[in-house]
């Protein structure tokens, strides 16, 4: 959960919209911005809570119903704090799909320790697998991983 540095109420910055006139110079501002998507997965574990919000992030870009799982790509990390995690196992998958221009659709995760081991299945892009606009990255807006009653939720905001 987010909160602002000098909440004595402890409120939700995801709640809070910075006044339209802030800070406001000539080489920057504050702006409204609602381009970007938040995107969450649940699971009975943190590694299917994760598998989940890879679906919910490629679901943004590819029809995961039409794609086939022809070809794997495998991804490795290290990280300690579970909710980077999450943000560097979907920007890994979103760089890996990116330079093999995949459409991933499938997605199994195994942890060890700090050590996290992926892989996804999918197929070359075609126009027909397009659901929508393209995800730039896993950001650390609204970055969560929690428990939950049956498992555990992980979600993020993605830029789109």
């Amino acid at each position: 959960m987010i909160r602002t540095p000098s909440s004595a109420s402890g409120a939700d910055l995801a709640d809070q919209s910075p006044p339209r006139e802030a800070h406001r110079s000539a080489t920057s501002g504050c702006f409204d911005h609602d381009a970007d998507f938040g995107v969450f997965g649940r699971g009975a574990t943190v590694e299917e809570a994760f598998e989940n919000a890879a679906r919910a992030t490629f679901a943004l870009m590819w029809h995961a119903e039409r794609v086939s799982r022809e070809q794997a790509i495998d991804v490795e990390f290290e990280e300690e704090d579970v909710e980077l995690a999450l943000v560097t196992w979907l920007n890994a998958l979103l760089g890996e799909s990116a330079v093999r221009r995949l459409a991933l659709a499938e997605f199994s995760l195994v942890r060890d320790g700090n050590r996290w081991r992926g892989r996804a299945w999918g197929e070359p892009c075609r126009d027909d697998l397009q659901a929508g606009s393209g995800v730039k990255g896993a950001t650390l807006t609204a970055l969560s991983v929690r428990p939950v009653a049956g498992g555990y939720d992980a979600r993020c905001v993605v830029d789109v």
